[in-house]
């Protein structure tokens, strides 16, 4: 069952991400942008948390509407986007109705990520474009430990698939909220699971070892 995890964090995450985190997320928008490309049309903001990612889409000429789980975010999410609440994996949007979906920094937050990939799937009209943007399935995680920036070191939790509150950093937002871990091979099975046409895929980070992996899939015409 998906929870709202971030309901009692909501004021503490807008000031974490639009703060602390500002350059983290330029860099996520500029995933974001460059895999998404211009509108027009309808782009369903999935998991939009407090709705950061509403102007970036604005500005490539989409028309985002948000959908999240938690009543505390979209306290904040209702000032930059029309949104509704609703658990991603069961969303109140009619079949092959939007021409976009992105789910951002998202992945992590849903105990079955491959059902909200599905979803997605359901709710794209034919040639509709999906982007996912997330932290890297292999490098970011609570078996990742990044505390030197040079190297980071990887251990056998990687396999693990339940929920933890274990985290590198004791700050940030995972000690938290928790998150669900989704290997690599459990991200693209997912695309291909759903029907989706898997295109471009990205790596990027502020240094050698990426921090953030995303991709394009499209629904087939």
């Amino acid at each position: 069952m998906t929870v709202a995890a971030y309901d009692a964090h909501a004021d503490w995450y807008e000031a974490f991400a639009t703060d602390t985190s500002s350059d983290y997320m330029t860099r996520v928008r500029g995933q974001l942008r460059d895999l998404l490309g211009a509108g027009p049309g309808r782009c369903l903001d999935l998991c939009c948390g407090t709705g950061l990612q509403a102007a970036e889409l604005r500005r490539l000429g989409w028309d985002p509407v948000g959908v999240d789980l938690s009543g505390g975010q979209l306290r904040h999410a209702r000032a930059r986007l029309p949104v509704a609440r609703a658990d991603a994996a069961a969303l109140p949007v009619a079949d092959a109705s939007v021409p976009a979906v992105a789910c951002v920094l998202a992945h992590t937050d849903v105990p079955d990520y491959a059902a909200v990939v599905a979803e997605a799937a359901r709710v794209l009209a034919p040639g509709g474009r999906f982007v996912h943007v997330g932290v890297h399935p292999c490098f970011v995680g609570a078996f990742a430990d990044r505390s030197d920036p040079a190297r980071i070191v990887i251990d056998g939790g990687y396999a693990d698939r339940e929920r933890s509150f274990r985290a590198w950093s004791p700050h940030g937002v995972r000690v938290r909220v928790g998150a669900w871990h989704v290997p690599m091979a459990g991200l693209l099975n997912a695309v291909t699971d759903a029907g989706l046409t898997l295109g471009r895929t990205t790596e990027a980070g502020s240094g050698r070892v990426p921090d953030l992996f995303a991709f394009l899939a499209t629904r087939p015409t």
